[in-house]
């Protein structure tokens, strides 16, 4: 078994490397720069309109809503999905593997993201479906079979919601759970399968509320997770602020350049950053891969580009400001000022560091300034555990609510509580599991979602132009009536 799993674990890396370094980066940018283009920078146009729409209003109270969800929680839930260890454990893995100038990537996919992910919830809210309950059911399945007529889209459909259950119900919980079992077991020594003991107990409470308790958990857990980390990454920079210049220097210098930190030829190493971009970008903001859409889809708005313009907040919020925090962080203490990772450093494995403690190890170096250097590991790894276990915990409850969407929609309402209990066992095995294999297998069925979805998105682009050139024209009689 052992061999057969090595060789499996060979197979799919090999796979997932030449997925990212030429198909995903294709797909990712090149949708986000044809939707760009086909809204009229819709990102940088309706940014404020979309930030206005999200903390104008912002109620952490939404309480349940007959046949769907608010846009806030819609959002919230969206958001609980893309903050998760993408934004901690796969931003320290971009950095290693592709050096600081991954980021600059990150953020370049982050800002073409935008205009996908607005297309994606504009397209969920205009092919949702409503029963005769008022139950509300809507995603990607919905407008990959809007978008092609027969055998061919019922084919779509089906295996994108097949790589959704497995990347994200399945596999995808094992990573989220495993992060946490890792990161606390180090904070603390607390046995992970003790810790998976724990998650599986809160998450199953949550799961048997369905999609209204999800939502209300998410309202109130997203802000307050997102508010903790900002807080304390904002401590940790400015313990390290003679160092941001150097760390965002870095950034943009190592994004043309990375063979200088990294090694190897110019060209492997400028591939390495930007695979590394896209890939831990998209596993961190999610456009493009047609997860969100099953949430924004639920939403209640007057019209889909209101619920469009909320859904790259979404991205905003997850890359430039959380995942950035964490770049930041690791940059400015482990990089920067001669750490060691940097040129003239020791490198990662004499250091001991790799992408599941780096974060850890980045908030240590920065308290050792202001006090004793064992204390401040200890303080740095309980506070990254605290931080991964919020984010982590909320994408196993984002996750698990769209792969438990298309679950249904290939098996049916009654095969629900299959799906829940399948979800929980994996949620235990991930959290006591060494499960490198498991982020390679989430990471290729991510990819497999990208594909049906991004080959629907464009089948029905002139449907996102559309509306976007409709809200343009009535924001354009609004202030002309003025």
């Amino acid at each position: 078994m052992d061999k057969f799993l090595d060789k499996l674990y060979e197979w799919v890396c090999t796979a997932n490397s030449y997925a990212a370094d030429y198909i995903l980066v294709i797909l990712l940018i090149g949708t986000g720069l044809f939707f760009t283009f086909k809204t009229k920078f819709v990102q940088v146009r309706c940014f404020g309109e979309g930030m206005k729409k999200v903390f104008g209003n912002l109620s952490l109270k939404g309480g349940k809503q007959s046949g769907g969800l608010s846009s806030f929680q819609a959002l919230a839930t969206a958001i609980a999905a893309q903050v998760g260890t993408g934004n901690i454990v796969g931003a320290c893995g971009a950095i290693l593997l592709g050096g600081p100038g991954a980021i600059f990537w990150m953020w370049v996919i982050a800002f073409f993201g935008m205009a996908t992910i607005y297309s994606e919830a504009v397209l969920a809210q205009k092919t949702r479906e409503v029963d005769e309950n008022g139950n509300v059911a809507g995603g990607p399945v919905y407008y990959i079979r809007k978008a092609f007529k027969g055998g061919f889209g019922k084919f779509l459909a089906g295996f994108f919601a097949v790589a959704t259950v497995l990347a994200l119900g399945f596999m995808g919980a094992m990573v989220q759970s495993n992060s946490i079992g890792e990161s606390v077991n180090t904070a603390t020594g607390v046995a992970p399968w003790i810790v998976g003991i724990v998650v599986v107990a809160i998450a199953a409470a949550i799961f048997l509320g369905g999609v209204n308790r999800i939502a209300s958990v998410t309202e109130k857990l997203v802000p307050v997770m997102a508010l903790l980390y900002i807080v304390g990454g904002l401590v940790i920079i400015g313990l390290r602020a003679k160092y941001i210049p150097e760390t965002f220097g870095m950034i943009f210098k190592y994004a043309f350049n990375p063979a200088a930190i990294i090694g190897g030829g110019i060209g492997a190493a400028l591939k390495a950053a930007i695979s590394q971009g896209a890939k831990r970008g998209l596993f961190s903001n999610e456009a493009g891969m047609g997860s969100t859409p099953h949430a924004h889809a639920l939403a209640k708005v007057d019209k889909p580009h209101d619920q469009g313009v909320v859904a790259m907040t979404g991205v905003f919020i997850d890359t430039f400001i959380v995942l950035t925090m964490t770049a930041l962080v690791v940059i400015s203490c482990l990089y920067a000022g001669n750490g060691p990772l940097s040129v003239n450093g020791i490198g990662a494995e004499a250091a001991g560091l790799s992408k599941t403690n780096m974060a850890q190890s980045a908030v240590g170096v920065a308290l050792a300034s202001i006090m004793n250097a064992g204390v401040a590991a200890k303080i740095g790894a309980i506070f990254i555990a605290v931080c991964l276990f919020f984010f982590a915990f909320s994408t196993i409850l984002g996750w698990n609510l769209f792969g438990k969407i298309n679950f249904e929609y290939l098996f049916g309402k009654k095969s629900i509580i299959i799906y829940s209990v399948i979800s929980l066992i994996f949620v235990f095995l991930g959290a006591c599991l060494k499960n490198d294999l498991v982020w390679e297998l989430t990471d290729f069925f991510n990819y497999l979602m990208v594909i049906p979805n991004v080959i629907a998105l464009f089948a029905l682009s002139k449907l996102v132009s559309d509306e976007s050139k409709e809200a343009a024209a009535l924001k354009k009689a609004a202030k002309a009536n003025k």
